[in-house]
């Protein structure tokens, strides 16, 4: 009796086990999120760390030597074009000036008496009633005369100019710094002469960064493919300025000058791009970052960079066969532009890469993939 029971509950063992791989064998593959490849025209950006300028940064220095007597302004503050900054002393000066007056009314009465004496000495000549020589004498005073005269004034307006130094003016409207100089210094020295201030216009800023040769070709040939494009598209090759905090700068720039030369011991050259900044947020001497498109990838695939597997310098994707089984793919990769990876070689458009659950696949599996809605916008 009791081996019939063991045999009867060995019976119902292999019926349980034979249904429960008929079960098995009917369960759906795993499904697996997957990104779809699609080609698409892709920019490269590069960044590169730049210093912010002035419109116009523009220096103010004494002309002429003098004590400071007196500053007209408040420092850090918003000034016009002709403003009364700084005044110097001006009493040297002036008596410079009262001697040349002085010149010059001496020479004026040269002058006049050699305009007399050739006016009584002409009728004389043509009476000859004196000499030709008098006559030449006289004419060569009166010439001199007009000569003396005229150096006086000149020595008068160089006297004046020099006086006029004495007032220092603001030759642009901006903001202006703090001054270098107290009321008492003796400023204006050569051969370094104090630079008092600096008045900057800001309301465009400018930012100097270099590129290298190779950045420098890509630029060129870019633009010179850009010559007969319409120009919203030159609208759209514009610059954008990542502040020191990380923030984007709400206003983009446009590259308007390269220098002459590439700097032969860095193989960098000069590039200086301009922004509005009508807030003025941003003030000469900051550093930011410029992040500009450096070129073009025609019909380029990328992909997450969460779909990457890296190992020692090597990269592979998982990717998803016509038959639903996993593949396990070797790709090469080019530069990130955001989240995603662009890739130079190994995968090509409508590809299903897998996205998710990367250790958990393995190449033969087999999977229903489920696409997700990613898209790489600029």
């Amino acid at each position: 009796m009791r081996f019939k029971t063991l045999n009867l509950l060995f019976i119902v063992l292999l019926i349980h086990a034979s249904c429960s791989k008929e079960d098995t064998s009917q369960l759906a593959p795993p499904e697996i999120p997957v990104f779809q490849t699609i080609e698409q025209d892709i920019p490269i950006y590069q960044e590169f760390v730049g210093q912010i300028y002035g419109f116009q940064d523009i220096a103010i220095r004494a002309r002429v030597e003098g004590f400071l007597e007196g500053i007209h302004f408040e420092e850090g503050s918003s000034i016009d074009k002709g403003k009364l900054l700084y005044t110097l002393e001006s009493q040297p000066l002036e008596a410079e000036v009262a001697a040349k007056m002085s010149k010059v009314a001496v020479e004026k009465t040269a002058l006049a008496k050699a305009v007399s004496d050739l006016n009584r000495i002409r009728p004389l000549a043509e009476k000859n009633a004196v000499s030709q020589s008098d006559l030449d004498s006289a004419i060569a005073l009166h010439e001199a005369a007009i000569a003396s005269v005229e150096a006086a004034e000149a020595n008068l307006k160089a006297a004046n100019i020099q006086l006029g130094y004495t007032k220092i003016y603001s030759p642009i409207t901006g903001i202006i710094g703090k001054t270098n100089a107290k009321v008492g210094d003796f400023v204006g020295r050569s051969p370094n002469p104090v630079i008092l201030n600096m008045v900057s216009r800001i309301d465009t800023i400018l930012v100097e960064f270099f590129i290298t040769e190779t950045q420098y070709l890509h630029y060129a040939r870019r633009n010179l493919s850009q010559e007969e494009s319409t120009d919203d598209n030159k609208q759209a090759a514009k610059l954008e300025l990542i502040l020191s905090d990380g923030s984007f700068f709400e206003h983009k720039g446009i590259a308007e000058f390269i220098d002459r030369e590439v700097d032969p011991t860095t193989g960098a050259i000069l590039i200086q791009a301009s922004f509005p900044n009508p807030n003025e947020l941003l003030r000469p001497g900051q550093f930011a970052r410029v992040k500009a498109e450096i070129y073009m990838v025609k019909n380029g695939i990328a992909v997450p960079q969460r779909c990457i597997i890296e190992l020692q310098g090597r990269y592979r994707v998982y990717v998803v066969t016509d038959a639903n089984e996993i593949a396990l793919r070797e790709v090469t990769v080019g530069p990130t532009v955001k989240d995603f990876w662009l890739i130079k070689d190994g995968l090509g458009p409508g590809e299903k890469v897998v996205y998710e659950g990367l250790q958990k696949v393995k190449a033969g599996t087999a999977v229903t993939p489920v696409i997700q809605d990613i898209k790489l916008t600029f």
